[in-house]
């Protein structure tokens, strides 16, 4: 005798014949994910034609496909789609580090960029461009180690018996605080050059990016998704409070630091090639949660929802202000304020 198990909405089993391998997606999870996907993709086709050469739609698609105008080629290829495919990964990427950090903490302003990582990232990053000359490689690896230094030391400071999520977001806020601090004393002691450098490159831009960026990057992503695919489950099982995860044989603390170290590598990779670029981690998990009305936070909705929050913050940041080209974290950090201040005032009716 079979029973079917109500889980309160519209479900897809998927079991493939001859495996173990079973999995249950949400119908409506699917449908938001694959609406967010065809909006960023909309949305990318419109940026590679727009700029000082205008190009139709049908040109883009027909200069991605066919290619056999080579001046439209040229500008959609070469120039404009590196930082296309940057803004979608990078943006999913901190859609998918903002989830797991505000699953682990089970608090909605669990985010690398309230916590502290990026301002971590971004230490590491300055100590590179004004020491290390600043190039593309030392940029990139004193992001992640300052990233993972920063969450080191919040671990550290945060750990008594386990990590509860609120002394994590406290102890983050003032390490990140005391961060801010070094950050500007660093850029107050270098020469003008190298501090409007490092200036530009904290606000978070996609400008100047290029093919060179875009392989490492998505090599390094793609490794770390392969990574969060068996700690994934965890993220529902710590959900149930830390009593009930080990009552299921889970072991806390240490599914909670590999956790927070994938949420790191994911925002570390992120500021690594563009720069901290300010609340998409922190708006996109909650906005795709509310889209899909998932009982908890829900990492592919996260993803597709960070693309497409950053290529349409990225558009409007090159075309909104022409002819200046304004840094796209100015943008986020806009956006980002507003609903960081809409979150506030929500939780604070909740209580």
């Amino acid at each position: 005798m079979s029973s079917t198990i109500d889980f309160g909405r519209a479900m897809l089993v998927i079991r493939p014949r001859g495996t173990r391998f079973s999995a249950r997606i949400g119908v409506r999870t699917l449908v938001v994910c694959a609406v967010l996907l065809t909006i960023s993709v909309v949305t990318a086709v419109l940026a590679l034609g727009s700029g000082d050469y205008l190009i139709p739609p049908m040109r883009v698609l027909r200069a991605l496909v066919i290619g056999d105008e080579r001046f439209d080629r040229l500008v959609v290829w070469d120039w404009r789609l590196p930082r296309i495919l940057l803004a979608l990964i990078l943006g999913a990427a901190l859609g998918v580090s903002g989830a797991i950090l505000q699953s682990v903490t089970r608090n909605p302003l669990g985010s690398p960029d309230i916590v502290g990582f990026n301002t971590g990232a971004y230490t590491g990053a300055l100590i590179a461009i004004l020491t290390l000359g600043g190039g593309h490689v030392q940029t990139a690896a004193g992001a992640v180690i300052g990233g993972l230094g920063a969450a080191l030391v919040i671990h550290l400071l945060a750990f008594r018996h386990n990590v509860t999520g609120f002394r994590l977001i406290i102890v983050g806020i003032g390490v990140s605080a005391m961060l801010a601090s070094v950050n500007t004393w660093l850029i107050l002691r270098a020469d003008l050059d190298a501090a409007m450098s490092a200036a530009a490159w904290g606000a978070g831009t996609l400008n100047g990016l290029s093919w060179p960026q875009v392989g490492p990057a998505v090599v390094i992503l793609a490794l770390l998704a392969i990574a969060l695919v068996p700690a994934a489950p965890r993220l529902q099982i710590l959900e149930l409070g830390d009593d009930t995860a080990r009552a299921f044989g889970l072991n806390v603390s240490r599914a909670m630091l590999w956790l927070i170290v994938l949420s790191v590598a994911f925002t570390a990779v992120a500021t690594a090639v563009a720069g901290p670029i300010a609340f998409v981690a922190l708006a996109a998990p909650h906005l795709a949660r509310k889209l899909a009305r998932t009982p908890s936070i829900a990492l592919a909705p996260s993803a597709a929802m960070g693309a497409m929050l950053l290529i349409t913050c990225d558009w409007i940041a090159q075309h909104a202000f022409a002819p200046t080209t304004v840094p796209v974290g100015l943008v986020t950090v806009s956006v980002g304020g507003l609903y960081l201040a809409y979150l506030l005032v929500t939780e604070a009716r909740r209580n």
